[in-house]
């Protein structure tokens, strides 16, 4: 493993390149779930600094990762080659959220010139980057990239704004441990 500075051009054009990446928080405290999300699609990922990254939320199955940077911010993500060179890349931090309805959205949504359709967006999470680390990812298997997936764009596609938030309050409102998520109230615990 080694250590970085930053994320500097050789470690940003890797991290560009990859079409998958993984999202890791955990709630404060002995108790609680530790979740990994894998996410992707192309243009959804935006390095905005030496020390600053930033990817697109659009609804899910879940809200852990809001819920747990709400909680306490804490925030890996890594990316790992499955092509070319083996390497992996993580990047430590502090993250927020900011939802859909925010004054700031939208300028960050500027830094996602690429982005696929929005309808489905939750908000912007960011990051601030304090631990770079890249390592050797000698385990890491060779797999074709064959295309993203369209079906959350479709998925969101059939709703309109008033079944999203709908959506939010009746699935996205808590985390598996019944943090909140949004400022919105927590409708139920999820079982």
């Amino acid at each position: 493993m080694k250590l970085h500075e930053k994320i500097d051009g050789r470690l940003r054009e890797f991290i560009e390149a990859q079409h998958m990446f993984f999202v890791a928080t955990a709630p404060s405290g002995d108790g609680g779930h530790v979740n990994l999300s894998p996410k992707g699609m192309g243009g959804t990922f935006a390095v905005l600094g030496e020390h600053r990254v930033a990817y697109l939320d659009f609804h899910g199955s879940g809200a852990e990762t809001l819920a747990h940077l709400r909680q306490n911010g804490r925030i890996t993500i890594m990316f790992c080659a499955f092509q070319g060179p083996p390497n992996i890349v993580r990047l430590h931090g502090r993250g927020t959220h900011t939802p859909i309805g925010h004054p700031d959205l939208e300028a960050l949504l500027s830094d996602f010139p690429d982005a696929p359709d929005l309808g489905g967006l939750r908000g912007v999470i960011t990051v601030e980057v304090s631990r770079v680390s890249d390592s050797c990812g000698y385990a890491v298997p060779l797999m074709s990239y064959d295309g993203d997936r369209d079906l959350p764009l479709r998925w969101a596609a059939r709703k309109d704004e008033a079944a999203l938030a709908d959506y939010r309050r009746n699935k996205n409102a808590a985390s598996i441990d019944g943090l909140q998520a949004f400022d919105e109230p927590v409708a139920s615990i999820p079982e």
